[in-house]
């Protein structure tokens, strides 16, 4: 790609550093930043910039957020004794878009994966065992993906909870909605037919 300026080029080779962004799309953004008023890039720019100095994380959940404690935390209307356990913040955001999860969450930081050089140290698992020994939690929900990293972490949490008085539930993997059996995978397949509920649907007599 033969880029005329190497001021663009150290814009491209900055935007291109973002995961999903190749050089051609980076220089899209490039471009597209030198069309607009030089105040819109200024506000952008100081939005990324305060974002990085002043985001602070949730020193209960570890969640981001804008103060030290946020504010699902803080909210009275939020169930104090059942936690979801999640990777990282887009589980939150994920979850939270559903509007059916009335809890609170713990957010690990990441999963187990010894390829990668993460081990439970590395995450906030200690923390996480902490506030299970408050006496509070009664249940912890682990939303982790279907992986063998997200099962291995799972299950490395669990083993740590084994001889502590709460309940250990996993999210439902299941068929989607939509989905149809002969296009779904057998491992998720298993698991909604290991998982199943009771039926409460069907013909009306």
């Amino acid at each position: 790609m033969n880029i005329p300026s190497k001021l663009i080029e150290q814009a491209v080779d900055q935007l291109s550093s973002l995961p999903g962004v190749g050089r051609k799309t980076a220089l899209r953004y490039a471009l597209e930043m030198l069309r607009r008023k030089p105040e819109d890039i200024l506000r952008f720019a100081h939005a990324i910039t305060e974002m990085r100095q002043h985001i602070k994380y949730c020193k209960q959940c570890h969640n981001v957020s804008d103060f030290e404690v946020c504010e699902i935390c803080q909210s009275p209307y939020r169930e104090d004794h059942t936690i979801c356990v999640v990777a990282d913040i887009r589980d939150v955001m994920a979850i939270e878009g559903t509007g059916q999860y009335k809890g609170k969450y713990h957010v690990l930081g990441g999963i187990i994966s010894p390829m990668d050089g993460i081990g439970p140290s590395e995450l906030t698992i200690d923390a996480l065992l902490q506030r299970v020994d408050s006496g509070e939690v009664k249940e912890l929900i682990l939303a982790l993906n279907a992986t063998m990293e997200g099962e291995t972490t799972s299950f490395y949490i669990a083993r740590k909870l084994n001889d502590r008085p709460v309940r250990i539930s996993s999210i439902a993997r299941g068929v989607a909605v939509g989905g149809e059996l002969e296009y779904t995978d057998e491992i998720t397949l298993g698991r909604s037919i290991a998982l199943r509920t009771p039926y409460e649907g069907g013909l009306k007599k």
